[in-house]
């Protein structure tokens, strides 16, 4: 729920955004490793992420805020060598932007909230489409033993990392 100053929620917001900016970097390398017949998936899903950051964007500033910039380039969680190396990045980038989607479910009330639990059911949905496994229930961290919220899991606090890449220059990092 939102804390009424907004303040939660629009780190949120920033850290989503974050996230998206990473996953849409990181499904330029899947699109770019993965074998023929799932390449229309990733351009699907890259298409997505891209509509998911732009309207973020919009939230953003809708709340006064400025958004967060994408990065110039994200250190990847591990070398994607080939075409399954791109399946396992996918899975991961939508297990991970699935996580910080429910950290703004749980900061947001109302159509934000809603939309933000969209985002989630869409990003576990292309993670089990990716994986081939799913879990009870995604997006959350206590599945992992891991912290959430805005920062953790970042090296820079807006959730850069949190989608399975961190800025360019800055450790690899985990949600």
């Amino acid at each position: 729920m939102s804390d009424g100053s907004g303040k939660t929620e629009l780190a949120a917001l920033q850290a989503a955004l974050a996230a998206e900016h990473a996953a849409v970097y990181g499904y330029g390398v899947v699109g770019g490793r993965v074998d023929d017949r799932r390449r229309t998936d990733a351009k699907a899903a890259y298409d997505a992420h891209r509509a998911r950051r732009d309207a973020l964007a919009r939230e953003v500033r809708d709340l006064g805020g400025r958004p967060v910039a994408a990065s110039a380039a994200y250190t990847l969680p591990f070398t994607v060598r080939g075409p399954a190396d791109a399946v396992r990045l996918a899975a991961q980038l939508e297990e991970r932007v699935a996580g910080v989607y429910a950290d703004l479910v749980r900061s947001s009330a109302g159509a934000r909230r809603a939309s933000a639990a969209g985002a989630l059911r869409e990003a576990a949905v292309r993670a089990v489409g990716w994986s081939g496994q799913s879990v009870a229930f995604p997006g959350l961290a206590e599945r992992a033993g891991e912290g959430t919220g805005p920062g953790a899991g970042t090296e820079t606090g807006t959730g850069a990392g949190a989608a399975g890449a961190a800025p360019s220059g800055s450790a690899p990092t985990g949600r």
